[in-house]
């Protein structure tokens, strides 16, 4: 029965990502033909533009040594066969989306990988930026490790670290899944393999920590072509402004950032900059919930990212790493899988569900179509 519910709820899932991915399509479409641009132009602005000179050149560029190498070096491999590299990361992203999404409903049963394939931000996962790779093979590592694979789990996590540095948090928080063993599962999703005695623990925690190695050698790759160890830093920097704040005045500095009059020729920036504070309240929230519930590896793997983008110089990508924050959709998985027993409870919840979901699907297509226009969308 366990294997029937669980091919069912695969079933639905892929459907959810069918639908929302032929949303995104049809808002790329609408786009090109109204604003007389191509496919090719909308799919590569901002950072796929970063990705694409990385594909061609390598790091020539210092700017560019903001990013890691994993995205650049999949579009690097389909240019060997002739496919316009923006369009052909398109779609392996689009499938890592799919990969991704099987993996939240591993972790948190169909509900939590239905609310992550319905995020907001959905357009990021199906064009040329690292947020659909690093999902697929982190969770896809979560998983493996709450199963007690810790080498297959290390193996994906280091892929994860070539995405972005993300995965040094995603290492964090499989360090403490090892030394802390077991984390609350919610119905219909694999459970956790008790961590065992303490030097199992050990063991299993210098395992999850091997990834890091990917980092590393990052930033010595960075090294030899600069002669600094702080070469990401600086490109992080130079090119984004993004230095060591303390929160509270990276806040204030997003404060400035919210008010439509210091952006007259695009005031919707102002809309994105009010949903990175909300997004930081939601990190927050998640973090809370997760130690609340004693899921400590989770609460760490969450709170490690916001102290990362909450002490920089303002609250910027915080949108993108919703994406991420997997213990986020197990919670509103939990949420939504609560029937009330009342008849009358169950329909009106029926109902706010689907006004829920509704407006979710209008503000998924307004955030792609920003992206598509080449306005800034985080």
């Amino acid at each position: 029965m366990s294997r029937l519910r669980s091919g069912g709820g695969t079933r639905t899932v892929v459907l959810v990502w069918l639908c929302t991915r032929a949303l995104l399509a049809a808002v790329l479409l609408h786009t090109v033909r109204g604003s007389g641009t191509t496919v090719e132009r909308a799919l590569g602005n901002w950072d796929v533009q970063h990705y694409l000179a990385i594909a061609a050149n390598g790091y020539a560029d210092q700017l560019n040594m903001a990013f890691f190498p994993g995205t650049p070096l999949v579009m690097r491999w389909t240019m060997q066969f002739g496919l316009p590299a923006v369009v052909a990361i398109a779609v392996v992203n689009a499938l890592a989306g799919l990969v991704a999404a099987i993996a939240m409903d591993r972790l948190g049963g169909q509900w939590a990988a239905i609310g992550w394939l319905l995020a907001p931000m959905a357009v990021f996962t199906v064009v040329g930026y690292s947020e659909a790779l690093f999902c697929a093979f982190g969770l896809w590592a979560w998983v493996l490790a709450r199963r007690g694979h810790w080498w297959w789990s290390a193996l994906l996590a280091a892929a994860a670290c070539t995405t972005r540095i993300s995965g040094v948090f995603l290492v964090v928080g499989l360090v403490l899944l090892a030394l802390f063993g077991g984390e609350p599962t919610p119905p219909g999703a694999v459970a956790c393999k008790h961590a065992g005695q303490p030097a199992a623990r050990l063991r299993h925690a210098g395992i999850a920590a091997l990834p890091l190695l990917v980092v590393v050698a990052f930033l010595a790759h960075l090294h030899g072509i600069t002669g600094t160890w702080d070469a990401w830093f600086s490109a992080q920097r130079a090119g984004w402004d993004r230095s060591w704040t303390n929160p509270w005045q990276s806040f204030q500095n997003t404060l400035f950032a919210v008010d439509p009059a210091a952006w007259p020729a695009e005031p919707t920036r102002a809309w994105i900059f009010r949903f990175e504070i909300a997004s930081v309240v939601v990190g927050l929230v998640t973090t809370a919930c997760a130690l609340a519930c004693r899921a400590w590896a989770q609460a760490g793997y969450v709170l490690a990212q916001l102290l990362a983008l909450t002490t920089a110089t303002w609250f910027m990508s915080v949108n993108r790493a919703d994406l991420l924050w997997f213990p986020l959709f197990i919670g509103i998985g939990r949420l939504v899988a609560r029937r009330p027993a009342a008849k009358g409870a169950d329909l009106l919840r029926a109902v706010v569900l689907l006004l829920v979901v509704l407006a979710d699907l209008a503000l998924m297509a307004w955030w792609a179509r920003l992206f598509f226009l080449g306005h800034w969308a985080s």
